[in-house]
């Protein structure tokens, strides 16, 4: 690697703008220990939608193939932020070419291609990391924190949801988040990231039961041209079956012995984006609303019931992440999901800098770790197609 940081993006879609947006943004974060950082390509079949996004975040140029990202010789970090199901051949790709590859989440549509990926990544020259971006973000954190510290306790009970609504119309046009096997739509999709959170607070889940999943539109018409993200753009009279989950639904058994429900959906009609759970410790509970992301909920068993009760905590510099993350970091300032996505990109970036993980930020999830959130969610459509059978893991 030269002696700067040469990053490219695949994938110029929704989620792919937050990484190519995330990179420019990593190297005025805390204090200035990385290299110059050079935005060098995003790449993405669709050369309009590649060409928009790199005049956008300032990338020099655009690809048109993960392959020629593969194959530049001017690039070292790439993200990859395409359909589930071109993970691995993208990624493999990248890491025998010596790239360093954040892979965002799931890891991949099958276990198959995850297992392989992950090994693959364990003989790299390449660091591999998986994009889990929720554990970046500083009311999260400090609820892990809480937990850990004792300030909270044993967790008893864990209960979240996580509600979308980017399908619920049934004009919405097809994509690949229709696409695939059992357990491949909103538990994917959306439910890899509430169990993530769920293990990244309470510790491993050992066993699944009540595996549901549901499809209630049945049929989705064709787009007549490219889609980005959840965008709706006009339609074709032809349709096509939607073949995965519209709904999820589990319960889950941790390691500790506390127990978790958890229910997600991208048919919530009202919700575009609601991650909140709940978690039960032994000393109190704490609520946390991705709608509300600049502050958590806290009740400590502390005192007269009659005065007792959850409480705001507005997050500020003394949280997690906060202090020199933002611009402006003073108390109450705040903090959204797009700054969670920074945090990633500059925890990745001092890894492939060589800062010492004393002095960094906590790294970002192993392939190995990704391929244990795609067997909690393996779990579930097992249970699920086993008419709510208890499934261990």
């Amino acid at each position: 690697m030269s002696n700067e940081i040469r990053v490219a993006v695949i994938g110029a879609g929704m989620a792919g703008k937050a990484h190519a947006a995330a990179f420019r943004s990593a190297s005025t974060l805390y204090s200035p220990v990385l290299p110059p950082i050079r935005l060098v390509s995003i790449g993405d079949m669709n050369p309009e939608f590649g060409s928009l996004a790199a005049r956008r975040f300032g990338y020099e140029r655009t690809d048109s193939s993960w392959q020629a990202i593969a194959e530049a010789d001017d690039i070292d970090v790439v993200s990859v932020v395409i359909a589930n199901s071109l993970h691995r051949q993208a990624v493999e790709g990248l890491l025998a070419a010596g790239k360093h590859v954040l892979c965002e989440k799931p890891l991949s549509d099958t276990m198959e291609d995850a297992r392989a990926m992950a090994e693959l990544a364990s003989k790299a020259s390449g660091i591999a990391r998986v994009g889990f971006t929720f554990r970046r973000t500083p009311g999260i954190a400090y609820i892990r924190d809480l937990i850990r510290t004792g300030v909270l306790g044993d967790v008893l009970h864990f209960s979240g949801r996580y509600w979308t609504d980017y399908g619920f119309d049934a004009a919405a046009p097809m994509s690949w988040r229709y696409k695939g096997g059992a357990g491949s739509g909103a538990l994917a999709d959306v439910g890899s990231h509430l169990a993530y959170v769920s293990e990244f607070l309470c510790g491993d889940i050992t066993a699944v039961s009540g595996g549901r999943l549901s499809t209630v539109i049945k049929e989705r018409p064709l787009p007549l041209g490219a889609v980005m993200g959840h965008d709706h753009t006009p339609v074709s009279d032809t349709f096509e079956p939607v073949e995965n989950d519209d709904y999820a639904a589990f319960s889950a058994e941790f390691a500790n012995g506390g127990s978790g429900g958890f229910e997600v959906s991208r048919v919530a009609a009202g919700h575009a984006n609601s991650l909140i759970f709940e978690v039960f410790c032994a000393n109190g509970s704490a609520r946390f609303d991705q709608r509300r992301p600049a502050e958590i909920e806290l009740f400590l068993n502390e005192g007269a019931s009659a005065q007792n009760g959850y409480r705001q905590v507005i997050l500020g510099p003394e949280h997690p992440y906060l202090a020199g993350g933002l611009p402006m970091d003073a108390p109450s300032v705040g903090f959204g999901q797009n700054e969670a996505f920074a945090y990633q990109a500059r925890a990745f970036l001092e890894e492939v800098a060589g800062v010492s993980e004393a002095e960094s930020l906590p790294r970002c999830a192993t392939f190995e770790e990704g391929v244990r959130n795609m067997e909690v969610l393996a779990a579930v459509a097992a249970s699920a197609q086993a008419n709510g059978k208890l499934v261990t893991i």
